[in-house]
């Protein structure tokens, strides 16, 4: 916690620009005070050439929108995405697609890619990046995913699935960032932020 008290001194206006409730813990496990103030940007279709890059874009694009109106502070956009043979799988649409995409993840491996931008008001400095993590799903059985899709948590989650919640039995194992996969790298999270100190 000693590294964020020390960020908190030199970032004490934090804005992120997301309602996702994973993002706003992981930013509070970590020590960090913010506020938050959700984009309005609607979310395109993630092209399958580029899929880093735009989700890249996209977490800039939301937090330029939040940042326009502001004098200071630092404004934290992201947006996540789950890539499986070379498709974007977002959020479900409804439990019928939901149970969809976890059949299609089932035995398989995909890849959670999580575009990041800083846009800091007072050094008028910006910076984004994306981060990728390998997550392999054990083989499941159709019983698990209705019921899983039952329990109402694959609704608001791209890809269908929370890693943080009863979902994380289903993954026989990741390469990469676990916090990825919930919402927000907070390695390079902090690498990147105190990048803009210097």
């Amino acid at each position: 916690m000693l590294e964020t008290a020390l960020l908190r001194q030199d970032f004490p206006n934090i804005i992120l620009a997301s309602k996702s409730l994973r993002r706003a813990a992981l930013l509070r496990q970590i020590g960090l005070e913010f506020e938050v103030r959700p984009s309005e940007v609607d979310e395109p279709d993630i092209p399958h050439t580029s899929p880093a890059l735009a989700v890249q874009e996209l977490a800039r694009t939301k937090a330029k929108a939040v940042a326009a109106p502001l004098n200071t502070g630092l404004v934290i956009g992201a947006d996540t995405v789950v890539f499986i043979d070379r498709q974007a799988i977002g959020k479900p649409e409804n439990d019928a697609h939901a149970i969809e995409i976890l059949t299609r993840l089932s035995g398989n491996r995909h890849e959670v890619i999580t575009g990041v931008a800083l846009v800091d008001l007072d050094r008028g400095r910006e910076v984004m990046w994306s981060e990728h993590t390998a997550v392999y799903f054990r083989r499941l059985r159709q019983s698990e995913i209705l019921e899983y899709v039952r329990s109402g948590e694959a609704l608001d989650k791209a890809g269908a699935y929370g890693i943080q919640d009863r979902a994380g039995a289903f993954v026989e194992r990741i390469e990469g960032c676990y916090f990825n996969v919930v919402g927000l790298p907070l390695a390079s999270l902090v690498e990147r932020l105190w990048g803009l100190l210097e």
